[in-house]
């Protein structure tokens, strides 16, 4: 029997929690050290979780620990310095999304895990939601034959900011915070895009970026999309933090409605079933999606290093999803269609 990755966590903030908690929950992997600079959220989750080998500082807890991996969950600004120096210790990394601050800080952190041979996986867990995934069995079943169209849909008015503060204070927001999922998401659905037209609004005048985005993509298969994104829509029943999709095929359509209705027209006729999301003995709703797919995405780590395999959002791959957000950012300034090959030559 193989034996259990030994792993470190870095950063120890708000939704680290999580990370730490699926970790408990995966066979063939466990978190031996934390580091945090920050002494009292060291102590808070180090003494939480049982882990005694605690580091304030980076460069110590590669010098003081034999890792398998490393669980980035900092801020994107320190996601290079860190993913470098994992690489640079022969360290597996996964890194947090937003994968970093720009997309040359992201070309440069996949080339130098690529040059050194060692593994990197980003954070990118909403494809890994069970929802999610059951659209895209759906997909890969043929059941509603070659898609054409999706939307990829987020509206809430669900207050982030007060577990969150420092979302208010970014000029980005609603894009490179939630909108970089949906777009991952019209990707893992409909395949890579070529173009993207967005529209942007800050409807909330106390935070500093934008609370509304929309998208529209031309995705390399042929199909369109649009991926909508809003804290600022009030609605009866909060949908918060549920993802609703919509495809339609040549043969059929999918809808994935607010509370995990899944509703298949197709070849077979329609079907309707419930795909909600298990709620695990740690979690708590409304989070328990996102809570669900942390342990799917950090168990596709665990079986990628042991079987020798590229993970589905591996740094390479992901660094089509920063481009879109990229893309998103500056068609919204110049409120023209851009092109996506010319961001990622």
């Amino acid at each position: 029997m193989a034996a259990e990755l030994r792993g470190a966590l870095i950063g120890c903030g708000f939704f680290a929690v999580n990370q730490m908690h699926a970790w408990r929950d995966i066979a063939g992997a466990s978190i031996v050290a934390i580091c945090d600079r920050d002494s009292e959220r060291l102590r808070i989750v180090g003494d939480q979780f049982g882990i005694t080998r605690r580091y304030t500082d980076a460069a110590a807890l590669f010098a003081g620990e034999r890792l398998d991996f490393v669980d980035i969950a900092t801020t994107a600004p320190s996601h290079r310095p860190l993913v470098e120096m994992a690489a640079r210790h022969g360290v597996p990394a996964i890194c947090q999304k937003p994968f970093a601050p720009t997309l040359a800080d992201a070309k440069a952190m996949a080339k130098v895990c690529s040059d050194a041979g060692v593994p990197l996986m980003v954070h990118e867990n909403f494809r890994w939601q069970s929802p999610i995934q059951a659209v895209r069995a759906v997909l890969d079943s043929g059941e509603i034959g070659t898609p054409f169209f999706g939307r990829i849909s987020f509206r809430s008015a669900y207050d982030v900011f007060s577990g969150q503060p420092y979302l208010a204070t970014g000029k980005r927001f609603i894009i490179e915070d939630l909108g970089i999922h949906s777009l991952d998401i019209a990707r893992f659905l409909l395949g890579d895009v070529s173009t993207i037209t967005t529209r942007t609004a800050r409807i909330n005048p106390e935070i500093a970026g934008e609370d509304v985005a929309t998208m529209l993509m031309d995705h390399k298969s042929g199909a369109t999309s649009v991926v909508d994104c809003s804290y600022a829509t009030k609605l009866a029943t909060e949908p918060f933090p549920q993802t609703l999709v919509e495809i339609d095929g040549s043969g059929g359509t999918i809808r994935l409605e607010q509370d995990y209705r899944l509703t298949v027209t197709g070849r077979n006729g329609t079907a309707v079933s419930d795909v909600s999301p298990p709620l695990l003995p740690w979690a708590s709703r409304p989070w328990h999606n996102i809570q669900e797919s942390v342990v799917a995405i950090q168990k596709h780590w665990v079986d990628c290093l042991a079987n020798g395999t590229e993970p589905a959002t591996s740094g390479a791959d992901n660094l089509r999803t920063l481009a879109l957000v990229e893309a998103a950012y500056a068609g919204a300034a110049s409120r023209e269609p851009v092109q996506l090959d010319t961001l990622l030559r």
